[in-house]
């Protein structure tokens, strides 16, 4: 099993490794979309809706879960810190190092009322919760 140590930039990447195509390590993000996430204790918690950029500095910043819901209505959006998730090859699914309870008690919006993602009060509270030092604490490799 290939494993990509935790870094304090991006996700994980656990798996057996490369499929067809690009990926795993550089990928379209529209290949990512809809992808499923697991929390810790194994739960499906939800789908990857949106992969949200830092463009000044070219980085990804967040990754927005969508949870809830049916068919897009009532759903409840959560931005999840990148580094925050670990892309499992094997299973075709992000995992996320905190508990389905955790990620459903997180601070979550509606895709109508979304935060301000580039201020950084909210980021470094956002990553907090997670446990994740901020992306921008440390320069992109």
């Amino acid at each position: 099993m290939q494993t990509q140590p935790p870094s304090s930039q991006g996700a994980a990447i656990v798996g057996s490794g490369v499929g067809e195509g690009p990926g795993p390590e550089v990928m379209a993000a529209s290949s990512l979309d809809g992808t499923k996430a697991y929390s810790s204790d194994g739960e499906h918690v939800g789908k990857i809706s949106e992969i949200m950029l830092d463009v000044p500095h070219g980085r990804i910043a967040y990754a927005v879960l969508t949870t809830g819901g049916f068919l897009g209505i009532g759903d409840t959006l959560h931005a999840i810190p990148w580094n925050a998730l670990v892309m499992d090859t094997d299973e075709k699914c992000f995992r996320i190092a905190v508990t389905a309870d955790r990620i459903k008690s997180a601070p979550g919006f509606n895709k109508d009322s979304w935060p301000s993602m580039a201020d950084p009060q909210w980021g470094k509270s956002l990553h907090e919760y997670y446990g994740r030092d901020p992306y921008w604490v440390s320069p992109p490799l």
